[in-house]
């Protein structure tokens, strides 16, 4: 059976909880179907990841050589955004506003050293949010994964696998209302987002041409 490999942050910050992390937990060791081949179906299996820096990259590292996956699909929390986010491309800096929970704190450092300025997804996201579109829920191709832990994450792994058949790639999603209970942050329940990872991770595995939409940013 093939295999997807869903990997998520564990909370950071002043937060006591991350939705990237109850999203793996609950979807661990499910099966589902590829698109029009219900006979056709994926396991997928997950990595929690520690917000550190290095640490981050090899965790996941590790779950891809223990488990062999076609697909990596990465999860972090992006408070502020009001939708599932796919991100384009990762960027060789490292610029933490806050510690991570190693207590590292870096500052306009490169990632590696000599490595690209940038990496990009390897998976079909406009296929993926055109699919959770369809699906009704709330989804764009985002052009910024940031300077922390997800970024530092998704542009390691991406190096990693830059010669690899393996097709990776990093989402954003929202908080949770709990983490919001003076309504200032956009939120989505985790029900939806369950729901929309799912969507994702059928589309990921199903297409293997990304669509041809036009997406990009003006500003």
């Amino acid at each position: 059976m093939r295999r997807l490999l869903l990997c998520g942050f564990e909370p950071f910050g002043t937060d006591s909880v991350n939705p990237a992390l109850k999203i793996i937990e609950q979807l661990d060791g499910q099966t589902l179907a590829m698109h029009d081949q219900p006979d056709e179906r994926f396991e997928i299996i997950t990595c929690r990841v520690p917000v550190t820096r290095y640490a981050a990259i090899d965790s996941v590292i590790e779950a891809i050589g223990e488990h062999a996956p076609d697909t990596v699909i990465m999860l972090g929390q992006a408070s502020g955004r009001s939708a599932i986010t796919p991100e384009r491309v990762a960027i060789n800096l490292d610029d933490y506003r806050i510690k991570d929970n190693g207590g590292h704190q870096p500052v306009d450092e490169p990632i590696e050293a000599d490595g690209p300025d940038g990496c990009f997804t390897t998976l079909p996201i406009k296929a993926m949010v055109n699919d959770l579109q369809a699906a009704g829920l709330p989804a764009s191709v985002s052009y910024t994964a940031g300077t922390f832990v997800c970024n530092h994450l998704f542009y390691g792994v991406q190096r990693h696998l830059a010669d690899s058949p393996i097709r990776s790639g990093f989402v954003h999603i929202p908080a949770l209302p709990e983490q919001s209970v003076d309504g200032r942050l956009p939120t989505m329940s985790l029900e939806s987002m369950l729901e929309g990872v799912r969507v994702m991770c059928i589309s990921a595995m199903s297409h293997q041409e990304d669509a041809r939409i036009g997406g990009g940013n003006i500003s």
